[in-house]
């Protein structure tokens, strides 16, 4: 299988590495022509210098671009028929949700968000429990995220911390592993109702703080609470709790365990991505090739749009 990427940034090169041993990786593109052809040669691939211009080369392609520019690569390489992952989330809008889904109606392709959390070993074993039946009927999913983002981090990348080009905070950026693992065991979501503040990020626009109380379609009840305003973070933990009695539950990311209160000392960012995360990364990518070469897309009638109108 052919495979392609859009976005040369830091999250790219983990995708980067993982198809180059997992397919043949053979294009790459990025808005700067430069940082396109350093990363096409650490790899082994071809810049090239738009998406219309290397589709003719790849069956699949991921998608690193900040939040708000994923639907306009996604679209035209959907409607061509090559398949789309796209880095959480998938879009930043629910319009630019909507012109993806129906193009990857148009074009017979598979369109796909990175999801990796979902290959966690405690998370598999949480949803391994659940289709045994071990806990019968979910009934109450909760999320507890109580982390942390510095301003280093918000200014490690102009694009981050903004309306315009992050799309949002907390619920956008860091929560959509732990949303999508909640839904992914709960099932479909029949209402939502929540508030979101900044507390304690003056230097951002977006949110960094949201809460919110949910009905699951099942006749379930949910709750979360996602946060990066704690320093140093906590924890994030995901439950779920069942008829019979018996819960499952997971704790999805670690931090230093502490029992002082107030800021935590400075520390440096960790230089490299943690093993977890390429790890976890390269399994995605591997669920992503497998799949497609042992899939065929069969036509399908359009779906409802998501948006509401």
């Amino acid at each position: 299988m052919r495979t392609g990427l859009v976005g040369c940034g830091k999250v790219g090169h983990l995708h980067a590495a993982a198809l180059s041993q997992l397919s043949t990786f053979t294009a790459v593109c990025d808005h700067d022509p430069a940082r396109a052809a350093a990363f096409a040669a650490q790899y082994g691939a071809t810049p090239y210098p738009d998406v219309p211009s290397l589709l003719g080369a790849v069956d699949a392609l991921v998608i690193c671009t900040p939040h708000p520019l994923h639907a306009a690569p996604a679209v035209p390489a959907l409607e061509a028929g090559v398949h789309v992952l796209v880095e959480k989330p998938l879009a930043a809008t629910l319009e630019d949700c909507d012109r993806m889904l129906e193009a990857a109606v148009r074009g017979r392709a598979r369109l796909g968000v990175v999801s990796q959390r979902r290959f966690f070993e405690p998370v598999l074993a949480m949803k391994a429990a659940i289709d045994a039946g071990k806990i019968g009927q979910p009934i109450l999913g909760t999320v507890a995220m109580f982390s942390w983002r510095d301003e280093a981090y918000y200014r490690s990348d102009p694009w981050r911390g903004k309306w315009s080009t992050e799309g949002g905070g907390v619920l956008i950026n860091q929560a959509p592993h732990h949303l999508d693992i909640l839904q992914w065991m709960m099932g479909p979501i029949r209402e939502v109702s929540g508030e979101w503040s900044n507390l304690n990020h003056p230097y951002i626009e977006v949110e960094d703080t949201a809460i919110a109380n949910i009905r699951f379609v099942n006749g379930g009840l949910g709750n979360i609470v996602c946060s990066l305003s704690q320093n140093p973070g906590i924890h994030t933990k995901i439950h779920i709790h069942g008829a019979n009695g018996y819960s499952v539950g997971a704790q999805t990311s670690s931090n230093r365990p502490t029992t002082t209160c107030g800021p935590s000392p400075a520390r440096p960012r960790p230089p490299t991505t943690p093993p977890l995360t390429r790890s976890l990364i390269t399994t995605a990518s591997r669920s992503m090739t497998s799949s497609l070469r042992l899939t065929r897309i069969a036509p399908s009638s359009p779906r409802p749009r998501m948006a509401e109108k």
